[in-house]
């Protein structure tokens, strides 16, 4: 069994909050790590040991996997959680760990690196039996691409073959946009993940974008826990996430599952994935695996009432996943993303200081935040604030549990998607579930909803001046982070 005593967490914001409070409810001390302008970030002040970072820029002190190792061995930590991006799915990372003798509380290496390069990826589902959208592997070049688009037809998406995400992604058309789109993949692939493979991929029009959420323990079981509809994304990156799947019947779930559970033995597989699929009418087909704890994830263990970071901590001691399984779903839950980002300006990032912050609570709602009043938002990272995180016993009540939680939320400073999410929740083909991955183009009125929204206050957000705020902090409010 490898130990778990003492836990590093890898990263900042909302998930390295969010990994402490379940190391927390287990007994297990949690020290956080933080670059200068993070010192009185929620994570770090939350932790029981912390540990500042050096390096040239706030991101590249998260990416140091020799600093954080030697920070680990340093505070007696034998484990590190890597959370969400920065190094949770760096091969090199996990290796050092386990090198040092510290359990990596995620994937192996090799499964990581298998799935990791998307072309190779590609070649194991196939050999796996899980359908994968026709496609190219990777292209030794621009005269290669072209053969290769003419074999496969039009619209062709050129991907980056060792990343994913969304990041550099170009559809073409037709055989004039294939030049240009094929240079800025290579390009954006080469700045994003150092290698400028790419590869091709036909383009599905109005797909959906459904995932599947697994945990593999080392005694030969893997599970799938459900689906999760992603299909609301702008940039090929996700606002909201829910699940159930609207529509998505019996057999269609238990096709998508087994086909999860495929994907991940393929790989040897062990701790919490994420396979992720795109839905074309009847047709599904294998996109990419994310080998790590997904940014929504919270909806899943909303559903299902477990913690998921439990199990993954669980399952990286070597413990088996229960003979008697996990619960069955109950109800339907709705996660919102709300990014310092600016709907209106093509949701241009907004990192301005925060003002006034007071989050929404009461029956249902959960809100997983690494921010504070007066935090300055930096422009080094990624955009996202917090997840708000609504459950009901239906789809209907959740949107209605979600449309009054957004409108409680205090949030000033930056401009965020909090009004953006209004306006979805009026959409009345986002009621009937009729969802595509370009949902957001396909509705230009939903940013004119938006201006309206973003002209509104919460009823409370007069209450919530800089001495209310304070005081709530201290009483332990906005920390505490859920309802």
């Amino acid at each position: 069994m490898a130990s778990v005593t003492k836990v590093l967490v890898a990263n900042r914001g909302e998930i390295a909050l969010r990994v402490m409070r379940t190391c927390r409810e287990m007994g297990i001390p949690a020290v956080a790590v933080y670059a200068e302008p993070d010192a009185r970030s929620p994570h770090a002040v939350f932790a029981d040991e912390r540990a500042v970072l050096s390096g040239a820029t706030p991101r590249q002190a998260y990416l140091d996997s020799e600093q954080l190792v030697r920070i680990a061995r340093e505070h007696g930590a034998d484990a590190i959680h890597p959370g969400y991006g920065f190094l949770s799915e760096n091969p090199a990372f996990a290796e050092a760990c386990v090198n040092n003798g510290l359990t990596f509380i995620g994937p192996p290496a090799t499964s990581m690196r298998a799935m990791g390069d998307k072309v190779e990826a590609r070649r194991r589902m196939i050999a796996a039996g899980v359908p994968v959208v026709p496609g190219t592997t990777a292209l030794a070049d621009e005269a290669a691409a072209i053969s290769e688009a003419k074999r496969i037809g039009y619209p062709v998406m050129v991907k980056a073959a060792a990343g994913g995400g969304g990041i550099g992604m170009r559809v073409a058309k037709g055989p004039g946009d294939l030049p240009a789109a094929f240079e800025a993949c290579r390009r954006a692939a080469q700045s994003s993940f150092g290698s400028p493979d790419v590869y091709l991929e036909r383009y599905l029009e109005h797909p959906r974008h459904i995932e599947m959420q697994i945990l593999a323990d080392d005694h030969g079981t893997t599970v799938a826990l459900g689906e999760r509809e992603c299909s609301i994304q702008r940039r090929h990156q996700k606002l909201l996430e829910e699940t159930p799947a609207v529509g998505l019947n019996a057999s269609r779930r238990r096709a998508m599952a087994e086909a999860a559970v495929k994907a991940a033995a393929a790989v040897a597989y062990r701790n919490a994935g994420t396979i992720e699929f795109i839905v074309s009418g009847e047709e599904f087909y294998f996109l990419e695996m994310n080998t790590r704890l997904q940014v929504e994830h919270p909806v899943t263990e909303s559903v299902l009432g477990i913690d998921l970071v439990r199990e993954q901590i669980r399952l990286a001691r070597g413990e088996r996943i229960p003979d008697s399984g996990y619960p069955q779903p109950r109800g339907h839950a709705i996660e919102f993303r709300i990014n310092a980002e600016d709907p209106l300006r093509n949701f241009m990032p907004t990192p301005r200081r925060v003002q006034r912050y007071a989050p929404p609570s009461g029956p249902g709602v959960r809100v997983d935040s690494g921010i504070r009043p007066h935090q300055e938002i930096s422009p080094h990272f990624d955009s996202l604030l917090l997840k708000l995180i609504v459950w009901a016993d239906d789809r209907e009540s959740a949107i209605g549990r979600g449309r009054r939680a957004l409108q409680e939320f205090v949030l000033t400073g930056p401009k965020t998607t909090i009004p953006f999410h209004r306006a979805l929740l009026e959409e009345p083909d986002f009621h009937a579930g009729r969802i595509s991955t370009s949902f957001i183009q396909d509705h230009p009125s939903l940013l004119e909803r938006t201006r309206e929204f973003e002209a509104q206050h919460s009823p409370f957000e007069s209450l919530y001046g800089a001495g209310e705020v304070a005081a709530a902090i201290a009483a332990g409010v906005v920390l505490s982070g859920e309802a």
